[in-house]
């Protein structure tokens, strides 16, 4: 996978990926602080360079503010989060329970540093799978017979940067990270992928269709521009 490292007039450090199988610009920041982008093989690294300055105050924003699991935070719809310090353990682990998520780590860690918070990710984002898994396929049949549509399959998956996808055989593919948002915007996404199984690509068609089941389509869109597909239970 060809790559190339850049260093903005601003200072930020900047890793561009190119991949085949990319058909869109994909932006990470890791919990070091360091920013990839993922663009097509055949776009220029200059494509790649301008989306990172057109969303650098949200990057200074994930560098400067880590954004910790704390304990007692929301997780999802159904679960919090909540760490245990017990005398005798080698490691952090984890367990889901009916509504916690339980990460026990030895009394020599503190719940801030990396190998507990790196343990309570894991066992995060196994509970927000487990969540989505459940819900988000009701939800979304529950509104395709509410609009009338109706499409092949849907999946769970783990996206970098999309909340979700449908292809020319109208598959859907949804984010488990979707669990998290307000419901309302949940809503949109999944009659966004919907729409896409009678109208393929964007374009004044598309919202057009997307405005008459959703009047205020443009209002959740400018909304969801506010979240990002990241482990957060600020935003459940």
């Amino acid at each position: 996978m060809p790559s190339k490292q850049f260093i903005l007039d601003s200072g930020l450090t900047v890793n561009v990926y190119k991949r085949r199988g990319n058909r869109n610009l994909r932006l990470s920041v890791n919990h070091g602080g360091q920013v990839r982008v993922s663009i097509p093989a055949w776009a220029p690294y200059k494509a790649g360079l301008d989306f990172v300055r057109s969303r650098e105050p949200w990057i200074r924003s994930q560098q400067l503010s880590p954004r910790l699991l704390r304990h007692g935070q929301a997780i999802g719809k159904a679960h919090h989060l909540e760490f245990a310090a017990k005398a005798g353990l080698i490691k952090p682990s984890s367990r889901i329970r009916s509504s916690a998520v339980v990460v026990t780590h030895p009394t020599s860690l503190e719940p801030n540093s990396s190998t507990v918070q790196n343990e309570a990710e894991k066992a995060c984002v196994r509970a927000l799978r487990a969540q989505a898994e459940q819900l988000l396929p009701q939800r979304l049949a529950n509104l395709a017979s509410q609009y009338g549509f109706t499409y092949n399959q849907v999946g769970i998956k783990r996206l970098k940067s999309r909340w979700g996808s449908c292809d020319q055989g109208q598959n859907i593919v949804l984010n488990l990270f979707l669990i998290q948002l307000p419901w309302d915007l949940i809503d949109y996404v999944l009659l966004h992928e919907l729409t896409h199984t009678q109208v393929l690509k964007h374009g004044p068609v598309f919202w057009e269709a997307m405005s008459a089941k959703m009047p205020d389509t443009k209002r959740r869109r400018q909304a969801l521009r506010n979240y990002h597909p990241v482990l957060n239970g600020d935003i459940a």
